[in-house]
């Protein structure tokens, strides 16, 4: 390995904005995070949603709260009035 060339390897404290901290090794002096494995919806297995200039608003208001059960539902009550047109 040539000398001198390569960045200071130290132990730092990680932080998250939920409040999270644990030790670990990086070439920064701090790290602070928005979002990590405690607060991950991916990770908790819940949904958070962090809404950036009301796109979530946005979306729901143009395309509906609809679930998926419900969008089933509807789907089934179509093919069954297709079907009452077809047999009249």
């Amino acid at each position: 390995m040539k000398q001198g060339i390569h960045p200071e390897y130290h132990e730092v404290e990680a932080r998250c904005a939920c409040g999270a901290t644990w030790r670990t090794r990086s070439t920064k002096d701090e790290l602070r995070l928005e979002i990590c494995s405690n607060c991950h919806p991916f990770f908790t297995g819940k949904q958070k949603l962090i809404d950036t200039e009301g796109r979530v608003e946005r979306f729901t208001k143009k395309y509906g709260k609809v679930t998926v059960a419900a969008r089933r539902q509807q789907e089934n009550e179509r093919r069954k009035k297709a079907a009452r047109s077809a047999a009249s």
